[in-house]
């Protein structure tokens, strides 16, 4: 116990580890109050949601631990990005919490214009192999924009020069969104200009501007940082409003004229770009009204002179109608002997036909004959069609389950039941015609048979061979005759021939007097 009492007493002076840490913390404050340190900016993420941005600056040996707070975040002229090599104005001081130092900048630049380029150089090589610079997915500007969006400063001389050389040349609506054009936020605000313009629509409140212009005055690359920035570049190219970039001088290049539809070499001269002169137009438009009329009138002259020259060289319609009419009075005449022809070849043609029972009687044989024909196709099919369907059904009833195949019977049941029915209609059809075409054949046979001319009264006269007498001067007298009537036949002796033959018949109770042929006995 004595012995580690002894070693427990020392002469040492004791600290807190508070008293300590606010120790170093004075020493290192008080011994680099103000410090420049160069280095690459590593783990930057942006922002923290309270403001303040938190990293580290690098070289190839040491690390140093980083902050910027939100009121000095504001003030920066461009903002920190991953890998840039910069240079901090700051104090360094110790964070107790951690037991380490960082630095407090109060203010970060690029370390030289190299870097900046070297940055913008990489970024254009990412954008340009991603296609954002190809002139084929740039669009044209419209002719005569009816509202031009313009995304610079409310305050500066850009605005005021872009307003009044569009009034000059072509007054029409301009809408202005304010940003800042320097500084940490101004690619934020760019970028939200553009989108907020894309966002309103034709028919809205406000009416989409037709086209758009970015503008700035000229300054030194970190004035112009914020419009290097990839995500406005980004902007700019997804646009669906055409672009005109005029950001700086003529000699001034950023990120956004190479994705833009257009670049400006100056804010105004993005405005003469924007717009035509509305008085030149107007020229323009007098001159090619007064061209026009003055062609529509040698025009009109030209047709009017042709005109007359043809109406001169045309026929008078006395001249045009002489010979339509004597073709007519022709035609006229020729019509009159043709009606007169064609009746007469129309007589003949009819006079030399004859219709006879033997025709009749043929012509029945053929229907009969061309009806068995179809009826015996008609049934031939039908069995044909049965078989058909039998063997298909033979074939496939293997791979059939029974309820299908009592379906696919009933169908074809009442298939063949109409087919059977339409058979029967067909063929009731194909009788009951033929039974009217028969019908009226025989009608029109009994009509044209000379039995219903005797049953009229009438007698037919015969020779004794049997052919028939029709004129007077054929009759020889003593010679025998034969007569039919329409109850039966007499025989007859021609008492006489000539003009009004007599007749004597062996039945005398029937007698008949046909015209001027004599008497009959």
């Amino acid at each position: 116990m004595s012995e580690a009492g002894t070693e427990s007493r020392s002469n040492a002076t004791e600290y807190t580890v508070s008293e300590i840490s606010g120790a170093l913390k004075r020493t290192v404050e008080d011994a680099f109050g103000n410090v420049r340190v160069r280095g690459e900016i590593s783990g930057y993420r942006g922002p923290h949601s309270s403001g303040h941005a938190y990293f580290a600056l690098k070289d190839d040996r040491a690390r140093l631990d980083a902050v910027v707070w939100k009121t000095t975040m504001s003030r920066l002229k461009f903002r920190p990005e991953e890998g840039m090599e910069v240079i901090a104005t700051g104090r360094l001081t110790t964070y107790p919490g951690k037991s380490n130092y960082q630095i407090v900048i109060d203010n970060l630049e690029p370390a030289g214009a190299g870097a900046l380029m070297a940055l913008l150089e990489e970024r254009k090589r990412r954008l340009q192999a991603e296609g954002l610079f190809d002139s084929g997915r740039k669009r044209r500007l419209p002719f005569m924009p009816k509202v031009i969006g313009v995304v610079t400063s409310p305050t500066g001389s850009v605005i005021r020069d872009i307003i009044h050389r569009i009034k000059d040349r072509f007054p029409l609506t301009v809408l202005v969104w304010p940003v800042r054009v320097q500084g940490e936020t101004t690619a934020r605000e760019v970028t939200a200009a553009v989108n907020g313009f894309n966002a309103l629509t034709w028919d809205g409140a406000i009416r989409q501007p037709d086209l758009l212009i970015v503008a700035r005055g000229g300054g030194s690359l970190e004035d112009l940082w914020g419009f290097n920035d990839e995500g406005l570049a980004r902007a700019v190219a997804a646009s669906r409003i055409p672009v005109i970039s005029a950001v700086g001088h003529e000699t001034d290049w950023t990120l956004i004229d190479f994705v833009a539809d257009m670049r400006a070499p100056t804010p105004t001269g993005a405005a003469e770009i924007a717009v035509p002169v509305k008085a030149e137009l107007e020229a323009t438009l007098a001159s090619l009204g007064a061209r026009l009329n003055a062609c529509a009138s040698r025009h009109l002259d030209r047709k009017r002179q042709a005109v007359r020259a043809a109406a001169r060289a045309l026929p008078s319609p006395d001249q045009l109608l002489a010979l339509p009419r004597r073709r007519f009075d022709e035609a006229t005449s020729r019509l009159s002997r043709g009606l007169t022809v064609s009746i007469e070849r129309k007589r003949a043609r009819l006079g030399g036909q004859r219709l006879t029972p033997a025709t009749l009687s043929r012509r029945l044989n053929e229907t009969r004959t061309l009806t068995g024909r179809d009826i015996a196709r008609a049934r031939a099919a039908f069995f044909a069609i049965v078989r058909e369907r039998r063997a298909r059904f033979q074939r496939t009833s293997a791979r059939l389950s029974p309820a299908p195949i009592a379906r696919r019977q009933k169908a074809q049941a009442d298939a063949l039941a109409g087919l059977t029915r339409r058979q029967d209609q067909a063929l009731a059809r194909q009788i009951d015609r033929l039974r009217a075409a028969l019908t009226q054949a025989d009608r029109l046979l009994a009509t044209l048979s000379h039995k219903a001319v005797l049953a009229r009264g009438f007698a037919l006269v015969k020779d004794a061979d049997g052919a028939v007498i029709k004129r007077v001067a054929e009759l020889a007298p003593g010679a025998a005759l034969q007569l039919e009537f329409a109850d039966g036949n007499a025989e007859a002796i021609a008492t006489s021939g000539g003009a009004r033959p007599k007749l004597a018949a062996k039945h005398p109770a029937k007698t008949k007097e046909p015209g001027n042929q004599g008497s009959l006995f």
